[in-house]
Protein backbone atom coordinates (compact mmCIF):
# COMPACT_ATOMS: atom_id res chain seq x y z
CA UNK A 1 0.00 0.00 0.00
CA UNK A 2 2.48 3.09 0.77
CA UNK A 3 4.20 1.49 -2.80
CA UNK A 4 0.95 2.46 -4.09
CA UNK A 5 0.77 5.99 -2.50
CA UNK A 6 3.78 6.97 -3.37
CA UNK A 7 3.66 6.17 -6.94
CA UNK A 8 0.53 8.49 -7.38
CA UNK A 9 2.10 11.08 -5.76
CA UNK A 10 5.05 10.55 -8.08
CA UNK A 11 2.61 10.71 -11.11
CA UNK A 12 0.66 13.59 -9.64
CA UNK A 13 3.95 15.89 -9.37
CA UNK A 14 5.11 14.51 -12.82
CA UNK A 15 1.65 16.38 -14.44
CA UNK A 16 2.16 19.41 -12.70
CA UNK A 17 5.45 19.26 -14.17
CA UNK A 18 4.86 18.78 -17.30
CA UNK A 19 1.74 20.97 -17.05
CA UNK A 20 4.14 23.76 -15.95
CA UNK A 21 6.61 23.50 -19.14
CA UNK A 22 3.89 23.19 -21.57
CA UNK A 23 2.71 26.68 -19.94
CA UNK A 24 5.97 28.10 -20.06
CA UNK A 25 6.36 26.86 -23.24
CA UNK A 26 2.89 28.26 -24.67
CA UNK A 27 3.80 31.61 -22.63
CA UNK A 28 7.46 31.88 -24.89
CA UNK A 29 5.71 30.93 -27.76
CA UNK A 30 2.83 33.53 -27.55
CA UNK A 31 5.97 36.10 -26.42
CA UNK A 32 7.99 35.33 -29.72
CA UNK A 33 4.54 35.32 -31.85
CA UNK A 34 3.81 39.01 -30.42
CA UNK A 35 7.42 40.26 -30.87
CA UNK A 36 6.94 39.09 -34.77
CA UNK A 37 3.59 40.72 -34.97
CA UNK A 38 5.16 44.09 -33.11
CA UNK A 39 8.42 44.44 -35.27
CA UNK A 40 6.49 43.29 -38.68
CA UNK A 41 4.27 46.16 -37.75
CA UNK A 42 6.78 48.67 -37.47
CA UNK A 43 8.24 47.78 -40.30
CA UNK A 44 4.85 48.19 -42.61
CA UNK A 45 4.59 51.49 -40.79
CA UNK A 46 7.74 53.21 -41.57
CA UNK A 47 7.39 51.49 -45.18
CA UNK A 48 4.08 53.50 -45.47
CA UNK A 49 4.92 56.61 -44.22
CA UNK A 50 8.17 56.66 -46.60
CA UNK A 51 5.91 55.99 -49.63
CA UNK A 52 3.29 58.48 -48.91
CA UNK A 53 4.96 61.14 -47.34
CA UNK A 54 4.48 64.05 -49.48
CA UNK A 55 6.64 66.98 -49.57
CA UNK A 56 6.76 69.71 -47.39
CA UNK A 57 7.15 72.24 -49.60
CA UNK A 58 6.44 72.50 -53.28
CA UNK A 59 8.81 75.07 -54.85
CA UNK A 60 9.26 76.08 -58.33
CA UNK A 61 12.51 74.47 -58.67
CA UNK A 62 11.11 71.19 -58.45
CA UNK A 63 9.92 70.90 -61.83
CA UNK A 64 6.57 69.08 -61.04
CA UNK A 65 4.20 69.41 -64.58
CA UNK A 66 0.73 69.12 -64.68
CA UNK A 67 -1.96 70.77 -66.62
CA UNK A 68 -3.63 72.22 -63.42
CA UNK A 69 -3.66 75.56 -61.93
CA UNK A 70 -0.57 75.86 -59.62
CA UNK A 71 1.32 73.70 -61.26
CA UNK A 72 4.23 73.74 -64.42
CA UNK A 73 3.14 73.88 -67.75
CA UNK A 74 3.70 70.54 -69.56
CA UNK A 75 6.60 71.88 -72.06
CA UNK A 76 6.47 71.23 -75.52
CA UNK A 77 7.78 71.89 -78.76
CA UNK A 78 6.09 72.20 -82.06
CA UNK A 79 6.23 73.75 -85.41
CA UNK A 80 4.63 76.90 -86.80
CA UNK A 81 3.23 77.61 -89.35
CA UNK A 82 6.19 79.83 -91.17
CA UNK A 83 7.94 76.63 -90.64
CA UNK A 84 9.64 77.86 -87.22
CA UNK A 85 9.66 76.01 -84.02
CA UNK A 86 8.85 77.28 -80.46
CA UNK A 87 9.73 75.45 -77.29
CA UNK A 88 6.99 76.58 -74.39
CA UNK A 89 9.96 76.43 -71.35
CA UNK A 90 12.18 78.96 -73.58
CA UNK A 91 9.25 81.48 -73.01
CA UNK A 92 9.85 81.61 -69.59
CA UNK A 93 10.31 85.24 -68.27
CA UNK A 94 7.08 86.40 -69.90
CA UNK A 95 3.72 85.19 -69.17
CA UNK A 96 2.32 83.20 -71.71
CA UNK A 97 -1.46 82.39 -73.18
CA UNK A 98 -1.79 78.92 -74.97
CA UNK A 99 -4.85 78.81 -77.07
CA UNK A 100 -6.13 75.28 -78.29
CA UNK A 101 -8.28 75.74 -81.53
CA UNK A 102 -9.40 74.44 -84.68
CA UNK A 103 -10.80 76.24 -87.80
CA UNK A 104 -14.02 73.61 -87.25
CA UNK A 105 -14.90 75.10 -83.66
CA UNK A 106 -17.07 77.88 -83.79
CA UNK A 107 -16.41 79.57 -80.31
CA UNK A 108 -12.73 79.33 -81.46
CA UNK A 109 -13.52 81.43 -84.80
CA UNK A 110 -15.42 83.47 -82.47
CA UNK A 111 -12.97 84.40 -79.86
CA UNK A 112 -9.98 84.66 -82.84
CA UNK A 113 -11.14 88.48 -83.17
CA UNK A 114 -9.95 88.66 -79.49
CA UNK A 115 -7.09 87.06 -79.38
CA UNK A 116 -5.62 89.20 -82.31
CA UNK A 117 -6.79 92.54 -80.42
CA UNK A 118 -4.74 91.13 -77.02
CA UNK A 119 -1.38 90.29 -79.52
CA UNK A 120 -1.88 93.79 -81.09
CA UNK A 121 -1.80 95.42 -78.23
CA UNK A 122 0.87 93.46 -76.36
CA UNK A 123 2.53 92.62 -79.28
CA UNK A 124 5.81 89.92 -78.59
CA UNK A 125 7.16 92.80 -75.43
CA UNK A 126 5.13 91.29 -72.56
CA UNK A 127 3.18 88.38 -73.26
CA UNK A 128 3.60 85.82 -75.40
CA UNK A 129 0.20 83.87 -77.68
CA UNK A 130 0.33 80.60 -78.97
CA UNK A 131 -2.47 78.87 -80.95
CA UNK A 132 -2.07 75.41 -80.47
CA UNK A 133 -4.57 73.73 -83.89
CA UNK A 134 -5.89 70.67 -83.10
CA UNK A 135 -4.70 67.76 -85.86
CA UNK A 136 -5.38 69.90 -88.63
CA UNK A 137 -3.10 70.15 -92.04
CA UNK A 138 -1.25 73.27 -92.93
CA UNK A 139 -3.25 74.36 -95.72
CA UNK A 140 -6.21 74.40 -94.18
CA UNK A 141 -4.78 75.85 -90.69
CA UNK A 142 -3.11 79.15 -93.62
CA UNK A 143 -6.70 79.33 -95.87
CA UNK A 144 -8.35 80.38 -92.34
CA UNK A 145 -6.40 82.03 -90.08
CA UNK A 146 -4.38 84.18 -92.11
CA UNK A 147 -6.86 84.34 -95.12
CA UNK A 148 -10.44 84.58 -93.51
CA UNK A 149 -9.28 85.65 -90.19
CA UNK A 150 -6.23 87.61 -90.84
CA UNK A 151 -5.26 86.77 -87.72
CA UNK A 152 -1.18 87.61 -86.89
CA UNK A 153 -0.19 86.11 -83.64
CA UNK A 154 2.06 82.21 -84.09
CA UNK A 155 0.03 79.23 -85.07
CA UNK A 156 1.50 76.33 -83.67
CA UNK A 157 0.76 72.38 -85.61
CA UNK A 158 -0.03 69.79 -83.41
CA UNK A 159 -0.68 67.38 -86.17
CA UNK A 160 -0.69 64.65 -84.32
CA UNK A 161 -2.88 65.93 -81.11
CA UNK A 162 0.27 64.46 -78.61
CA UNK A 163 0.22 68.51 -77.38
CA UNK A 164 -3.23 67.67 -76.51
CA UNK A 165 -3.07 64.68 -75.13
CA UNK A 166 -0.35 66.37 -72.62
CA UNK A 167 -2.92 69.03 -71.51
CA UNK A 168 -5.70 66.64 -71.54
CA UNK A 169 -7.61 68.93 -74.12
CA UNK A 170 -11.33 67.94 -73.74
CA UNK A 171 -13.29 70.69 -75.16
CA UNK A 172 -12.56 73.30 -77.27
CA UNK A 173 -11.69 76.70 -77.21
CA UNK A 174 -9.50 75.51 -73.91
CA UNK A 175 -7.02 78.39 -72.56
CA UNK A 176 -4.33 78.10 -70.50
CA UNK A 177 -2.42 81.51 -68.66
CA UNK A 178 0.95 80.69 -67.69
CA UNK A 179 2.90 83.09 -65.59
CA UNK A 180 6.22 84.30 -66.19
CA UNK A 181 7.66 81.55 -63.90
CA UNK A 182 5.95 78.63 -66.56
CA UNK A 183 3.25 78.18 -64.00
CA UNK A 184 -0.45 77.74 -64.76
CA UNK A 185 -2.41 80.28 -63.06
CA UNK A 186 -5.90 80.19 -64.87
CA UNK A 187 -7.42 77.77 -67.23
CA UNK A 188 -10.58 78.59 -69.28
CA UNK A 189 -12.29 76.07 -70.77
CA UNK A 190 -14.83 76.93 -73.30
CA UNK A 191 -15.87 80.15 -75.19
CA UNK A 192 -15.52 82.34 -76.53
CA UNK A 193 -13.32 84.24 -74.66
CA UNK A 194 -13.81 88.22 -75.24
CA UNK A 195 -11.20 90.80 -75.07
CA UNK A 196 -12.38 91.38 -71.18
CA UNK A 197 -11.82 87.68 -70.26
CA UNK A 198 -8.48 87.77 -72.25
CA UNK A 199 -7.13 90.64 -70.28
CA UNK A 200 -7.94 89.58 -66.72
CA UNK A 201 -6.30 86.02 -67.43
CA UNK A 202 -3.13 87.60 -68.55
CA UNK A 203 -3.27 90.10 -65.46
CA UNK A 204 -3.57 86.84 -63.41
CA UNK A 205 -0.11 85.54 -65.37
CA UNK A 206 1.68 88.99 -65.26
CA UNK A 207 0.97 89.22 -60.84
CA UNK A 208 0.75 85.69 -59.62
Amino acid sequence: MPQQKISQQEISQQERDLHALTGQAVTLQDKRRWQFLMAATLLLGVLWIGYSRVPLTLTADQRVESPQVGFLAPDFELGLTDGDTVQLSALRGKPVIINFWATWCGPCRDEMPALEQVWQRYGKGDVMLLGVNQGEDLPTITAFAHGEMGVSFPLLLDSQMDVSRLYNIRAMPTTFFVDVNGRIQDIQIGGPLDQAALLAGIEKARHP
